[in-house]
């Protein structure tokens, strides 16, 4: 029994243009994810000041709302009344709000800082080769230095 040849097809050389329009799209794309991941960064930035300012607000807040209660659990010892009751429970309220924002936003925080690491990662990454495709053109726009032939030596 005589098999029959598999015609296998040949894979078509790729032609000039091609390589320069892959070369370009490359190159374009390359620019696009730099610019949006320039982008990225600063608006990730401008939310890391405000989530740090927030943050800070709420530590603050705090510790003068401790300080505030010391000075009323003082001044409840001193003259247990109502009054002063009611000022410490309303202190203690306040605390416990501020603990829970300040437990609501240091997780967006942490979300926030790791992604803006990987974002600073990839954009020194983009610019490094954005760089060097730079300096490959340089040298490859100079013009050939033309060689002088040798003399010929005549004995």
């Amino acid at each position: 029994m005589a098999q029959a040849k598999k015609k296998t097809k040949k894979k078509a050389v790729i032609k000039s243009s091609a390589v320069e329009k892959a070369i370009a799209s490359s190159l374009e794309n390359l620019t696009m994810a730099l610019e949006s991941t320039e982008k990225a960064i600063n608006e990730r930035s401008a939310a890391a000041k405000k989530l740090t300012s927030e943050s800070k607000r709420l530590s603050k807040k705090r510790a003068t709302l401790s300080k505030r209660k010391k000075s009323a659990k003082v001044k409840l010892t001193k003259t247990p009344d109502a009054a002063n009751r009611k000022a410490l429970k309303d202190i203690e309220k306040e605390i416990a709000e501020v603990t829970k924002q300040i437990t609501k936003s240091t997780p967006v925080k942490q979300e926030n800082a790791s992604e803006l690491t990987t974002l600073k990662a990839s954009y020194r990454q983009a610019s490094a080769y954005v760089k060097g495709i730079q300096q490959a053109d340089k040298v490859l726009a100079k013009p050939k230095k033309k060689r002088r032939k040798k003399r010929v030596v005549k004995a």
